[in-house]
């Protein structure tokens, strides 16, 4: 569930209006549950006292909480306690969690006046929801003050200041936010790549494909010796528009994230990415791309790479696509490996983008929460190491055993179980499957992680990440002339873009290039530009960039 629903449910909460958020925190609000920690660092009278080097979890005294936690996603699991991992974590907080889910609407509904839930997480870190948290939700720098200061020795500072309002407080956390160290560390791999099947490659003589010439020279040698596959494919068009051919090759080639003083930079008009795009339309010219490409549904493109149809992948999110490319090993005995593919004309190196500081959800404690205290206990304890192992693996001994060398294996009962049943896996063991406050770099602890299918692929890909950290909440803010404009333009774009490759003459290309930045002159981009720009440059002061 976690990659590929990351990647297709992004519920949007920027349509929030500022008037309702004011709102919530008045009428909502019956009761203050927020009790300050003195000095002596006693909780609650005499709840427990504050130990900064002991999580808040283990020492409270409380036998019993009851929290409401809501997720603005309508195919979040709402069951606590019936499965291994929740079980664990209601045995060790004394916690209750009543979950509530929803969409936009029902989001909305909490700020219009009904009683807030103690804990909410949303998907959307630029929305109004989350710009003007501090006037519903607890800073997690009071939280931690007055309930459990252990929380510091979890959280990362880089996260925590990332999502700082402009009072110097945060107020939510997000599960997969990835810092500088995790890109650093060699805990989390790419999940991009050119493949190409093994057997093609080495009946076309293993070529180099990284100019442009020696690219089209070795789709023409596939398509002399292979006249039944499509030489070359790429993720289908019906996400963002652009499939793996926008900023996923954008990122192969390197091209640049801003500008040297940190403004924003137009990479769809970089001239090393151009060129690139009149290569492929080159290769579309020679046959080897096909019409279907363009119009397949993701399904379509599922299938063909089951059966190995394309020779050639431009790939993006390896993980998503590992049970198709294991089928197609699993049938034929062959395999796609990655290797060296189109490469910068201009010198640039790879700048492969991996989930960013922005994580993914992101949840807050609401000002009017029954139990703040144990609201943040829930926090450290996810995002301790043990929470963590607990969310990815399960129980030692139960679902997993820690190996000689000291990476973890599920036990062969849990491998046969997801395996047979998948449902009842997720439903009864639920491993890999509690995401708030999950993290990539705790999936590098064991080798079965991920399967053999993609292993090569990472491999290949190390060293090649690079944080696209400066260019998160970059777009216009909703309701704005700019993020009309902008949507319009990427829209736009989207067409162009398919239209430049399937153009069937160099004038064509460039024709239809010339409509497209006159479509930007008409359509405000300048000033997109300026809005896009200011906030890169603030997110290059924050990454202390500048």
């Amino acid at each position: 569930m976690k990659k590929l629903q990351r990647g297709i449910v992004m519920l949007t909460t920027g349509a929030m209006l500022a008037g309702s958020l004011t709102g919530c925190g008045g009428s909502a609000k019956s009761k203050d549950y927020f009790v300050k920690t003195g000095e002596d660092g006693v909780v609650e009278d005499g709840r427990y006292t504050l130990d900064p080097n002991t999580p808040a979890w283990q020492l409270d005294t409380k036998e019993h909480s009851e929290l409401t936690w809501y997720v603005n996603a309508d195919w979040w699991n709402t069951s606590w306690g019936e499965d291994v991992v929740t079980k664990k974590i209601k045995e060790d907080l004394n916690v209750d969690i009543n979950f509530l889910v929803g969409d936009d609407t029902k989001l909305n509904t909490f700020f219009a006046g009904e009683d807030m839930p103690d804990m909410i997480t949303i998907f959307d870190a630029s929305s109004q929801v989350a710009q003007k948290a501090d006037t519903w939700a607890y800073s997690l720098q009071d939280l931690a003050d007055n309930y459990d200061p252990y929380f510091y020795k979890v959280a990362a500072d880089d996260t925590l200041n990332w999502f700082k309002l402009e009072d110097g407080k945060t107020y939510g956390y997000a599960d997969y936010s990835n810092t500088q160290e995790d890109y650093d560390s060699g805990l989390i791999y790419a999940t991009t790549a050119f493949v190409i099947r093994d057997d093609v490659y080495e009946a076309i003589g293993e070529p180099r494909m990284e100019t442009q010439e020696e690219f089209l020279a070795a789709l023409g040698k596939i398509k002399e010796q292979f006249p039944d596959l499509i030489p070359l494919g790429f993720n289908n068009f019906e996400g963002d528009g652009t499939g793996s051919l926008g900023d996923t090759l954008q990122d192969y080639l390197g091209v640049p994230l801003v500008n040297d003083d940190n403004s924003y930079y137009d990479r769809n008009l970089d001239e090393d990415y151009l060129s690139w795009i009149h290569t492929l339309s080159e290769a579309y010219r020679e046959g080897y791309i096909s019409d279907d490409s363009f119009t397949d549904d993701n399904t379509a493109c599922q299938e063909k790479i089951t059966i190995g149809k394309y020779a050639c992948f431009m790939m993006g999110g390896t993980v998503n696509q590992s049970g198709f490319l294991s089928q197609f090993t699993g049938d034929t005995g062959h395999k796609y490996i990655a290797i060296d593919g189109p490469k910068s004309t201009k010198g640039y190196t790879p700048k492969l983008n991996q989930a960013g500081i922005n994580g993914w959800m992101v949840t807050y404690v609401s000002k009017t929460c029954k139990d703040p205290a144990k609201a943040i206990q829930m926090y450290t304890y996810l995002l301790s190491e043990e929470g963590q192992i607990l969310t990815n693996y399960g129980i030692e001994g139960e679902t997993y055993v820690v190996n000689d060398d000291g990476s973890y294996s599920l036990t062969q009962e849990m491998k046969d179980l997801q395996i047979s049943d998948n449902d009842r896996f997720k439903k009864e063991i639920r491993i890999g499957e509690f995401i708030p406050f999950g993290h990539d770099k705790y999936k590098a602890l064991s080798n079965d992680s991920f399967p053999d299918s993609i292993k090569q692929m990472q491999k290949w890909g190390e060293g090649k990440l690079y944080p696209h950290f400066v260019l998160e909440n970059t777009v216009p803010d909703a309701g704005t002339p700019e993020a009309r404009s902008y949507s319009a333009i990427k829209t736009n774009w989207a067409t162009t873009l398919m239209a430049l490759i399937r153009s069937t003459s160099d004038e064509e290309f460039d024709a239809t290039l010339e409509a497209y930045k006159q479509f930007l002159n008409e359509n405000g981009w300048e000033d997109v530009m300026n809005v896009m720009s200011a906030k890169t440059k603030d997110n290059a002061e924050k990454l202390g960039l500048n």
